[in-house]
């Protein structure tokens, strides 16, 4: 052990932290797949090796008089977070899929350091390694550069090596324009000590901030957003959620009808799903004529040049799906416009100040700020590239990658988009009260994207 002293956890981190309930748990929650069975020795081994030379997998939170830091766990063993065990037969994908909601819908032992690994045995002819994470250690991005950290390039490793730091969370170096979103933090932390009011006018926050008018009319617009309409996707929440994936898609198939109009891979995959919440309302029987639906899309705020690190680095920009719209072009290109048009605004960067903000409220006041913001869209959408080539980990190539954030808000809706290996994979999870077929959205989007390959030629595949 390192006999660190505790570590506060920072206002992002703490805000996740709070909003664990159990009925929207703030846990990630990844998937690899492979076609061979992997060595346990070996996984545990890398594990060991690599996972836990990062102190923060040795630590738990403990908080104390309202203030949470990272406490060195002095019972750690690794058996109490790496587990072992079989898929129920038949051992085909709906089987992993119900194990998968099973895990995502268990909450985290917040006692001990608030991660778990399942080596899920006997998958086909493979297995899968299943990784759980609370949201307060790490956000997506984060998440995936720890599952990169256990990988190699080859099924022959060289040495170890640790490619993520755990310094605190606030005192990582940023640069612009993450300079700018730092400074919108500790502006809006000072503000916490004149009361929640201060959060609720935009031009005493937008002035304290030094943000400018840009800024003050994007926390304006955060702030007086209508709230989203009543659909099958929102709705007071249960316990049990239900996750799906789709088979891949080739992404040079999607960079290929991007060329095609002038629209990014993001634009087109987004475009997919937005087709597919439309079908599946449809099938419900619901009215779809002019509907729009927001979804919280996260935005990383990471530099490039910036050292990798756990914590949460990331805001929010909300996105209006045109679900109403019954053309499949038409909805491309009014996404593609709406898209650009928040390319350039710092939504993004004053919502981070707003999550960091509510680290330091009350938890009764956070629940009412959660509240306020989760009625303002329907679902959580992420989009993460991963690795461009095939990884290995514990000397077995990795087939497919998965992964799927919180719905964070009291949302009951989430979308997760990765690509890797040349491949893009569509992940949804759902509350089962609301939505108990996320796999009738993931077929919907599947339907949805080879209708925009027939509608859009392909001239410069």
């Amino acid at each position: 052990m390192s006999g660190k002293r505790p570590e506060r956890l920072s206002n992002v981190d703490t805000a996740w932290l709070r909003m664990e309930d159990p009925t929207n748990l703030m846990m990630v929650t990844g998937v690899l797949v492979f076609d061979q069975p992997l060595s346990f020795e070996r996984l545990r081994a890398t594990i060991e090796q690599r996972l836990l030379s990062f102190d923060r997998f040795r630590q738990r939170v403990i908080t104390t008089a309202g203030v949470a830091r990272w406490h060195d766990d002095p019972h750690f063993t690794l058996r109490a977070h790496l587990h072992r065990i079989a898929l129920p037969a038949p051992r085909d994908q709906a089987a992993l899929q119900d194990l998968v909601s099973t895990l995502m819908s268990t909450p985290l032992d917040l006692t001990k350091s608030p991660w778990q690994f399942h080596l899920i045995e006997e998958y086909g002819a493979g297995c899968v390694l299943l990784a759980r994470l609370h949201h307060c250690m790490a956000d997506g991005i984060a998440l995936v550069r720890v599952l990169l950290s256990l990988t190699d390039e080859s099924a022959e490793p060289p040495a170890p090596s640790s490619t993520i730091e755990t310094a605190g969370n606030d005192r990582s170096p940023y640069t612009s324009p993450i300079g700018a979103a730092n400074a919108t933090v500790r502006a809006a932390e000072k503000l916490i000590d004149q009361g929640i009011e201060a959060l609720l006018e935009p031009s005493r926050l937008a002035e304290a901030a030094q943000l400018g008018a840009s800024s003050a009319l994007a926390l304006s617009r955060l702030l007086l957003m209508s709230p989203d309409p009543h659909t099958a996707f929102k709705g007071a929440l249960g316990v049990s959620k239900r996750a799906a994936w789709s088979a891949p898609i080739a992404l040079e198939d999607v960079k290929a009808i991007g060329r095609a109009v002038g629209a990014t891979v993001n634009d087109i995959l987004l475009a997919a799903v937005t087709g597919a919440l439309r079908r599946y309302l449809l099938a419900r029987g619901e009215t779809v004529d002019g509907l729009n639906l927001r979804a919280a899309v996260p935005v990383n705020l990471r530099s490039p040049n910036e050292p990798a690190t756990l914590g949460n680095r990331f805001g929010l920009i909300f996105l209006a799906l045109p679900v109403g719209a019954d053309d499949p072009l038409d909805r491309l290109f009014d996404l593609k416009q709406r898209m650009e048009a928040l390319k350039g605004s710092p939504e993004a960067l004053v919502a981070y100040g707003v999550l960091s903000a509510m680290g330091l409220m009350t938890n009764q006041l956070q629940d009412v700020a959660v509240s306020l913001f989760g009625a303002k869209a329907t679902a959580v959408m992420t989009n993460v590239p991963g690795p461009r080539e095939t990884i290995y980990l514990a000397g077995a190539p990795i087939r497919e990658i998965m992964f799927w954030v919180p719905q964070s808000g009291r949302l009951g809706l989430g979308v997760s988009i990765l690509s890797y290996a040349g491949q893009v994979r569509l992940g949804v999870a759902t509350d089962i009260g609301l939505v108990p077929d996320p796999e009738a959205i993931v077929g919907a989007f599947h339907d949805e994207f080879e209708l925009l390959g027939r509608l859009i030629p392909r001239a410069n595949k």
